[in-house]
């Protein structure tokens, strides 16, 4: 399993569209996919999921991935997210 914390840097925070961008990335890798943020979990390939967590612009959230390609998904999380979410 691993872990990072990343901001949120686009100015609506995590709205359907870039809920949207963030799933199909998270969707292209075969492991667990999470994240939270305060005290809720969401589940990374999930766009109502993720809509239910309430992320806005500034929030920190932290992924989790966990499975055989945990490596390789976490970055491309991370960096989807730090590139704007297509915003």
């Amino acid at each position: 399993m691993v872990r990072q914390k990343v901001k949120v840097k686009n100015p609506t925070g995590l709205h359907l569209r870039p809920a949207g961008i963030l799933c199909k990335a998270a969707m292209q890798f075969r492991s667990l996919t999470t994240f939270t943020f305060r005290e809720t979990t969401a589940n990374a390939k999930s766009v109502l999921s993720v809509l239910g967590a309430c992320v806005k612009c500034g929030d920190e959230i932290e992924f989790v991935c966990e499975g055989e390609d945990e490596e390789e998904a976490l970055k491309a999380l991370v960096e989807t997210v730090e590139t704007g979410l297509g915003e």
